[in-house]
């Protein structure tokens, strides 16, 4: 029997981070953030930002989440201690955007940002998603089950049952999820790709994720 998905741990405190927990808590999950500061400093503004959520130390909100999403900057990923990601399924929504980030070598290649980010937090059963939609978004599209303008969100990942549980996640707090498959297919809705910032519902994902594996097969 599967273990129900109770408690959603985010790491980073941000536009998105807070965008995702202000969803999560509205959703009925346990959810609980982290950043580099000590939880007391920023108790206050999730208090204000995301009240229900709950801020701790990093190692106690990856221990106790379900689910844990990277809501960083991408810059800082390898201030993570893998160690602690061991076994965890793990939502990057962190983006890699020369113009904004600057030039960084290991991003550069044709891999996607998130097969790094995996090769790094090697035991981490690591799921790319909400990456090709705006923070503001990620509230304002959100639509209940079933609704006729509700939005789809791809994700990629290794781990098929990491993809379930977390397609499950996106289904509940309002979007249509859209399995595209191991975590290379992450390229398919990465920046400067059509999927990126578009408004797509379930059968148009599903063919813009098609077509745009096959072109850059």
């Amino acid at each position: 029997m599967h273990k129900a998905v109770e408690t959603i741990g985010i790491l980073g405190a941000g536009r998105v981070g807070t965008a995702l927990a202000r969803r999560a808590v509205a959703a009925g999950y346990d959810v609980r953030v982290a950043t580099s500061k000590p939880p007391a400093d920023i108790a206050l503004l999730l208090e204000i930002m995301v009240p229900g959520a709950q801020a701790d130390e990093a190692a106690a909100v990856i221990a106790a989440a379900d689910i844990v999403i990277l809501a960083l900057p991408l810059s800082k990923y390898h201030e993570l201690q893998p160690d602690l990601f061991a076994g965890k399924i793990v939502v990057d929504v962190m983006n890699y955007w020369a113009p904004t980030d600057g030039a960084i070598a290991e991003f550069e290649g044709a891999r996607s940002s998130s097969e790094v980010v995996q090769d790094y937090l090697t035991g981490a059963r690591l799921v790319r998603s909400f990456n090709h939609m705006g923070y503001h978004e990620i509230e304002e599209a959100a639509r209940p089950s079933g609704h006729p303008g509700r939005r789809a969100l791809a994700l990629a990942g290794n781990d098929a049952e990491a993809r379930r549980l977390v397609a499950g996640f996106i289904d509940r707090i309002g979007f249509d999820p859209v399995d595209a498959g191991g975590l290379a297919a992450g390229r398919t809705f990465a920046t400067a790709t059509p999927i990126f910032g578009a408004s797509l519902g379930r059968a148009e994902m599903q063919q813009a994720l098609q077509e745009e594996a096959t072109s850059s097969a």
